[in-house]
């Protein structure tokens, strides 16, 4: 599951939308998956679910969100998604995030040996929450994509298959 190519196959990101809400931002972070049909509508459920439950145990970093649930929720195939939102939404933690990076994985493997990698070396460039916050376009995301690809977290990861 290569992260730049996810989001181009599944047109899945969104810059500067507007939420009220915790679960509006979920929604928003979840729609370009179902849209594409990695994910079916329970999926969002069963994230807005889990968090009720256990909170939200996907805030990675200040300002940095991954919603996902389990892959028998609903999950049709990997997948990732990025929406950008013009002001933060707070979490029932008091928690502020500004970006949602929304994760379908087939399998708890992929979720961590693949994705969570890519994720990481995407957010640990120089500014990458004000960088991408800033963003007015899809290219620019992966353009950042492109940039992380040096990163030692993904030494030995096989990301074009």
């Amino acid at each position: 599951m290569n992260l730049k190519q996810a989001f181009i196959e599944n047109d899945s990101i969104r810059l500067g939308l507007s939420a009220s809400t915790w679960e509006e931002a979920v929604k928003l972070s979840v729609t370009p998956l179902i849209e594409s049909g990695a994910v079916k509508e329970e999926y969002y459920q069963a994230i807005i679910d889990s968090t009720k439950e256990y909170g939200p145990y996907y805030i990675l970093m200040p300002g940095m969100a991954m919603p996902h649930a389990r892959p028998e929720a609903g999950v049709e195939r990997d997948a990732f998604s990025l929406i950008t939102l013009k002001e933060p939404v707070r979490f029932s933690d008091g928690k502020e995030v500004q970006v949602l990076l929304a994760l379908a994985a087939t399998s708890s493997q992929i979720h961590t040996s693949v994705a969570i990698p890519q994720i990481i070396a995407l957010f640990e460039l120089d500014h990458a929450i004000e960088r991408l916050v800033a963003a007015n376009k899809a290219e620019e995301v992966l353009a950042m994509v492109d940039e992380s690809k040096n990163s030692p977290y993904l030494e030995g990861l096989d990301l074009d298959s």
